[in-house]
């Protein structure tokens, strides 16, 4: 089977299933889409045309992914002859199960199952089946269709070479693979991601600065380096040696909770439950949440104009 031109389906056509869609259209693949929710479905193809404009699509490559994207009324449609099948439904592991027990009974034998997931431990979800050799996590960042990551996660039955070939897929669509070797809570980003929001949620409980001020270092210092040099490029170049006299002056005073902190049930008993409720671990203003956003895509795109993927 070659990677061009391809049967994907895609279940679930929100924020994420959208955005997978959006992804393989404009790559050339035939991509069938369907999702519970009937207004969901109908509005799929109005946002992916957004999408792709708000990308810099002209007019002729929106016609050309939208003319590959069918909006299927079912699942069981839309994963007849899928070559590769990506479920994209909330992260509520039941819900999951079920729908790849369903998508299992309608599936070509032979088809890539695969769980968008951001931290759900895929052998949870796919433990049921009974062809698990071809079952894998996928982890898109959102936005799916702006953010090049996608960790691609093994578990214990998956088969490495229908794995690679999900790898492969990935990559000929223009995304940044990522092999995850085994299946943990989190994969990579995640766990990444969470160890630097826990120190950050300890500082402002701690009452070592506010949440503002937090906000501000990460911007102002590592940050804004991110982006082109990794955390481990970064102590390659300080030198193991600087790194490991850090790590002993610093890294037994670091929160190291196995809990949520109870500063977030603080936030929230007291009605401080994020932006779009106008408060949460900072104060936020009518318009925030959507500023936010249009500045998130507006780096994004400024980004994906001078950094390879």
């Amino acid at each position: 089977m070659t990677q061009a031109g391809q049967h994907i389906a895609v279940i679930g056509a929100g924020l994420m299933g959208h955005g997978i869609a959006l992804t393989f259209a404009r790559a050339g693949h035939r991509v069938s889409v369907t999702d519970p929710m009937a207004d969901m479905l109908a509005s799929c193809l109005a946002r992916i045309a957004e999408s792709l404009a708000l990308l810099g699509a002209d007019a002729d490559e929106v016609s050309g992914a939208l003319n590959r994207v069918n909006l299927a009324p079912d699942l069981a449609t839309a994963v007849h002859n899928a070559d590769v099948v990506f479920e994209a439904a909330p992260e509520k592991l039941e819900l999951k199960q079920r729908i790849f027990a369903d998508i299992e009974a309608h599936a070509s034998a032979d088809a890539i199952l695969a769980s968008n997931t951001s931290v759900i431990q895929i052998s949870k979800i796919m433990g049921g089946l009974s062809g698990r050799h071809r079952a894998l996590g996928t982890h898109w960042w959102n936005p799916p269709h702006m953010i090049p990551l996608v960790e691609v996660v093994k578990t214990e039955w998956t088969d490495p070479d229908l794995a690679q070939r999900m790898f492969d897929l990935l990559a000929q669509a223009g995304k940044t693979p990522a092999m995850v070797e085994k299946d943990v809570p989190g994969f990579i980003g995640n766990r990444l991601q969470h160890a630097l929001w826990r120190e950050a949620i300890s500082l402002v409980e701690n009452g070592i600065c506010d949440a503002e001020t937090v906000d501000n270092v990460v911007k102002a210092s590592f940050g804004r380096r991110l982006a082109v040099l990794g955390p481990l490029e970064n102590a390659d170049l300080v030198g193991l040696e600087l790194t490991q006299n850090i790590h002993t002056q610093v890294l037994f005073d670091l929160e190291g909770s196995s809990t949520p902190s109870p500063y977030l049930q603080k936030m929230r008993d007291a009605g401080r439950s994020g932006m779009a409720a106008g408060a949460g671990l900072r104060d936020w203003k009518p318009g925030d949440l959507e500023e936010t956003k249009a500045r998130v895509a507006e780096h994004l795109r400024k980004l994906e104009a001078i950094l390879p993927n």
